[in-house]
């Protein structure tokens, strides 16, 4: 299946999983959605979906998937940046709340790099239980590596903007179903146009009832229309540096997994990189609640 085949059926899926939900709790909400409105949304499907998958699938063709990581890793320090940049997030280094979430924020950029980069001395070895062949897993790594470390870092970087958008799409349309279904129906004709420009293989567009189905029904369902929702009421309630803190756990997830499932070693480097990783959010979470606590404190006097 062509790639931009898979971010189609991917993104039309999630908007039909996303659309009761929508009808239900926000009933009529649709009608209040205008130009301005679609425009953002566009936007938001473009930055946070279309073109981070694109650059991702793209970019494992020519790296590895353990490479990868390196570039997910980046995601909640760029967003951390520009989030200051734009006057979204507010940085105070001077204090304590300002400095706890640099800090949270190097440690677990530099926990999920340790895991990626640093393998060190071998503390468990893990019981196969999934049987998977390795025949073929990394044979486009070295095709062309340059290539692909430009896409994972466009991956990275787009997907970084994504964040910041989503404080401005809550204020031209706060309905987060209607915003959900709609940025879901955006995310697909986006792949589909550029798809079907590139390739008009119809063998490249169809769908199997096999395991390609269950992966896109699967991806559909919670890394789209779930994703999308969670993301909007997260960035809602605590700004877009929040949520990004917290993807660097997959890293953490994905080690736990390979052990349990596929057999794969706890190492010196995945321990290390994973308590980093821990104390960083924890640092950086720590800030953050500082900082709400004196925003509500009255001053003294007052």
């Amino acid at each position: 299946m062509s790639i931009f085949a898979l971010l189609f059926y991917r993104s039309m899926f999630g908007a039909v999983f996303t659309l009761p939900f929508a009808l239900y709790f926000e009933s009529g909400k649709w009608k209040e959605v205008n130009t301005k409105t679609v425009g953002w949304l566009f936007l938001n499907a473009l930055s946070g979906y279309s073109l981070p998958m694109a650059f991702y699938y793209y970019g494992l063709r020519n790296t590895a998937a353990s490479y990868a990581v390196i570039f997910s890793s980046i995601t909640p320090l760029v967003t951390f940046v520009l989030s200051i940049l734009i006057g979204i997030e507010q940085l105070n280094i001077k204090s304590k709340s300002g400095s706890a979430k640099v800090l949270g924020a190097l440690f677990c950029f530099t926990g999920a790099l340790l895991i990626s980069l640093y393998t060190g001395k071998e503390l468990h070895r893990g019981r196969l239980v999934i049987s998977v062949s390795p025949k073929g897993s990394n044979a486009a790594s070295g095709e062309n590596h340059l290539r692909g470390t430009l896409l994972m870092l466009s991956f990275g970087l787009s997907y970084a903007t994504w964040y910041p958008i989503q404080v401005k799409v809550l204020k031209v349309c706060p309905w987060k179903h209607w915003s959900s279904v709609l940025t879901c129906i955006l995310g697909g004709v986006q792949p589909l146009v550029v798809g079907i420009t590139i390739t008009r293989d119809k063998s490249a567009w169809q769908m199997k009832w096999n395991i390609q189905l269950l992966t896109i029904i699967y991806s559909a369902a919670l890394g789209t229309a779930v994703k999308y929702w969670l993301n909007l009421y997260a960035v809602e309630k605590k700004g877009p540096v929040f949520p990004p803190m917290f993807s660097v756990l997959s890293t953490v997830f994905t080690i736990i997994l390979g052990i349990l499932l596929l057999g794969e070693s706890l190492t010196l480097g995945s321990l290390l990189g994973t308590a980093l990783v821990f104390g960083g959010l924890y640092t950086y979470l720590y800030g953050k609640a500082n900082e709400k606590h004196a925003e509500t404190t009255p001053a003294p006097g007052l």
